[in-house]
């Protein structure tokens, strides 16, 4: 595998430290908060909404509005 991958290596070398690893760190640990708050879901597509949701910053469909207004209405 590293070899595979030698030249994209050495060109973090060949940067030397110009670029911060700050968004990814930043996108790990909102991967790992949305992953701990999606404890009990069922499957595995319902996490990955959910991912896409946090992480995209899409809408919430409005059909999750209307279900908490009719069941309010009880």
């Amino acid at each position: 595998m590293l070899r595979k991958h030698h030249s994209l290596l050495l060109n973090w070398f060949r940067a030397r430290g110009q670029f911060s690893s700050g968004i990814v760190e930043g996108l790990d640990t909102k991967t790992k908060l949305t992953t701990g708050k999606a404890y009990g879901f069922r499957t595995y597509r319902v996490i990955e909404i959910a991912l896409y949701h946090a992480l995209g910053h899409l809408p919430v469909p409005d059909t999750t509005e209307k279900f908490f207004e009719e069941a309010l209405k009880f």
